[in-house]
């Protein structure tokens, strides 16, 4: 019986570290995401999670390691890697003085996407933006400006999407509707979705598999529906205060 191969990776992290002076914040870190996985990189505030995601984005540069998308380097064919990505987080709204529209338009012809007009127009129908479309992005609700930028991640139909915190503004409802939307984007084309999350029934619903971070290492991995009863834990939220407050119990499991 033939065995079905795996899934192409859009994401390989081999060795990956971050030193600032007298801090190592990720340490020899490596995993992969899969085309169509969702994974979860999880961990307490300082573990290690956003500067990872900085360093796959070409913000930072790693102080070892490597990181290849789509199977390029990024450190030597970094544009060409960027392109097949692209990122939304809470913390980095998009320029508040242009339009709805005008945001749209200006990252699409950053990304050089194709019949951009129409794909604007899809993306305000697909995030419920249609009465925002002409005001301008700094006078938005919080959620209404993360549903923005998730539209704004979507344009170039990224083989890599890298999401930090993306539902933490949203009520219930929308949350709820984004999740789905996300789910379909990851099932549906060649992409692969790398999510960070403080929220761990959000986390349950949409990840195939998560990395739980401490101190810039990975600590556990795996499925997070069965990964808390594989350490003695009832759920994920109990897991991950448990990776928050008492790592080294874990890492002796």
């Amino acid at each position: 019986m033939e065995h079905a191969s795996p899934a192409p990776k859009v994401l390989s992290v081999t060795g990956l570290s971050k030193q600032y002076r007298d801090t190592l914040a990720v340490d020899s870190i490596s995993f992969d995401v899969a085309r169509n996985e969702i994974v979860g990189l999880l961990g307490p505030n300082g573990a290690g999670k956003t500067t990872t995601i900085n360093m796959i984005l070409g913000v930072l540069e790693p102080s070892s390691g490597s990181i290849r998308i789509q199977d390029l380097d990024l450190a030597t064919h970094r544009s060409q890697a960027l392109e097949r990505t692209n990122f939304a987080a809470v913390y980095a709204p998009l320029p508040g003085n242009l339009t709805v529209y005008q945001n749209l338009r200006f990252f699409g012809l950053i990304y050089g996407v194709g019949h951009l007009a129409e794909r604007i127009e899809a993306l305000i129908k697909e995030f419920d933006l249609e009465k925002f479309r002409d005001l301008r992005s700094g006078v938005l609700s919080s959620g209404e400006q993360t549903r923005l930028g998730l539209a704004k991640a979507l344009l170039n139909s990224p083989e890599l999407l890298l999401l930090d915190e993306p539902t933490a503004s949203l009520d219930p409802a929308i949350a709820r509707d984004i999740r789905t939307k996300i789910r379909e984007f990851a099932a549906q084309g060649t992409a692969g979705v790398l999510w960070t999350s403080h929220n761990m029934y959000e986390v349950e619903q949409v990840c195939h598999r998560v990395l739980f971070l401490s101190h810039g290492k990975i600590l556990l991995q795996g499925d997070p529906k069965t990964l808390p009863g594989e350490h003695g834990k009832a759920t994920l939220e109990e897991l991950f205060i448990t990776v928050a407050r008492e790592p080294l119990a874990l890492a002796r499991d």
